[in-house]
């Protein structure tokens, strides 16, 4: 018998291919969809069918599949250099790189690995290692929010409060302390999101004023906790956060991997509060989701702190590909897309899903209907544990690659969604949910 390339992938995946955050056993009965193909938010499989990718293949796709500009970049470095060390070797991609992103973010001196869970790894390292060297050695603790998400190493999963990612290597993690989360879903009846905010900013202040003094920094996502469900909050506490970590003497760590580059409405998330971080974690867009490569771009005065004679107060970690020239000059391209005019079209495309989005807004189904830039959410009301499976099952029958976390749905497509793109979304997704809730 011989079997449709979509099968023979399949089979062919299952058998060599261990996918990430999956029960693998899940896929007797949800089988993988082969993608051979990407064009502009859409995805095709091997038999032609396409899906629109919602979830911009976890939240890294900004401009669409195979944008033309991202792709004329790669030619063309490829063409000149490939890889080189970056240790005792700089090369032109990283350098305009680096510079760019510190004019953007205020901050400098920009650190390299391949992915947002070593963006984690290498700031808090950084902060521990800098109070080292400035004769500190015991502010080496964090301090995170509750149910944030950082990455899933040994070290981010310290700082990250999800039980299902943390509970089976607990023998192995150091963890950080942890801290309410701003929510504004967890506000109080009669409270609104800016007082839900200072709430949680009054309980981080009544931790760092016992135990500043063996914290090194505490770390956020600013905004939005992704992972939480899109939990979004008032950018409040982001200013009370900022103030209190400069009173206390600890780090404040951005973690802007799934913020950062227009997705809360501003470049990055932090812009919203009008704060700067001593740490800023970036990845995910930062290559409009082509090659693998993540940044860490701290302060003036976090740099001096390694800069010495001695080999041993340099910050001494290391991945072969850092700094990858092809994955620069991707960024460069990226950037070169997000300017001021994409922002103001980004504004214009999210007034225009959320008119398109209202059905959900309205449906009883769902709850908490919520949105800030280009990211919507909405909480189905059910207490069904299978509801994720079902309703991403589901969604792939219309054609939408769609994963709820949990009972939240949520929408957080390519910038370059367009209006029949987005009907097709919302109509699917009622479809789904249909499925899914009955």
């Amino acid at each position: 018998m011989t079997l449709s390339r979509n099968e023979s992938l399949l089979q062919r995946s299952r058998a060599a291919v261990w996918h990430p955050c999956t029960q693998m056993k899940h896929h007797e009965s949800q089988p993988l969809v082969p993608i051979v193909r990407g064009e502009g938010v859409w995805l095709f499989d091997a038999d032609g069918k396409r899906y629109l990718d919602a979830v911009s293949s976890w939240w890294v796709n900004l401009f669409g599949h195979g944008h033309p500009h991202i792709k004329a970049a790669l030619h063309a470095q490829l063409d000149s250099l490939d890889h080189v060390m970056l240790a005792g070797l700089t090369h032109e991609p990283v350098i305009e790189l680096s510079e760019r992103l510190a004019q953007l973010t205020g901050l400098g001196h920009a650190f390299y690995a391949s992915d947002g869970a070593s963006a984690t790894e290498i700031a808090l390292k950084m902060s521990a290692h800098l109070w080292r060297n400035q004769g500190q050695p015991e502010k080496n603790g964090f301090v995170s929010l509750a149910q944030g998400y950082h990455g899933e190493t040994v070290g981010a999963l310290a700082v990250t409060d999800i039980p299902l990612f943390r509970s089976a290597y607990a023998p192995l993690v150091r963890a950080a302390a942890v801290v309410p989360s701003p929510d504004a879903r967890l506000a109080e009846l009669g409270m609104d999101a800016e007082q839900q905010a200072e709430s949680a900013a009054q309980a981080l202040e009544a931790w760092l004023q016992e135990h500043h003094a063996h914290t090194a920094a505490l770390i956020v996502e600013p905004m939005v906790q992704c992972a939480a469900g899109m939990a979004m909050y008032h950018p409040h506490y982001l200013r009370r956060a900022r103030a209190l970590c400069t009173q206390y003497g600890v780090h404040l760590i951005a973690d802007e991997i799934a913020t950062g580059f227009g997705r809360t409405g501003e470049r990055f998330a932090c812009e919203a509060a009008g704060i700067r971080a001593d740490f800023i974690c970036l990845s995910k867009g930062l290559t409009g989701g082509t090659l693998p490569l993540s940044a860490v771009l701290t302060t003036d005065e976090v740099y001096a702190a390694f800069y010495d004679d001695d080999t041993a107060r340099g910050f001494l970690h290391s991945h072969s590909y850092t700094g990858n020239p092809l994955a620069c000059r991707a960024a460069l391209a990226t950037l070169d897309l997000l300017d001021d005019a994409q922002l103001a079209r980004n504004r214009d495309t999210a007034r225009c899903l959320s008119l398109v989005a209202r059905p959900l807004d309205e449906h009883p189904g769902l709850q908490n209907a919520r949105q800030m830039g280009m990211i919507w959410a909405w909480d189905a009301v059910t207490d069904d544990p299978l509801f994720s499976r079902r309703f991403h099952r589901a969604a792939l029958e219309q054609g939408l690659l769609l994963r709820p976390i949990g009972r939240t749905l949520y929408f957080m497509p390519p910038y370059v969604i367009d209006d029949g793109a987005m009907a097709h979304l919302v109509e699917g997704s009622l479809q789904a949910l249909h499925g899914a809730l009955t």
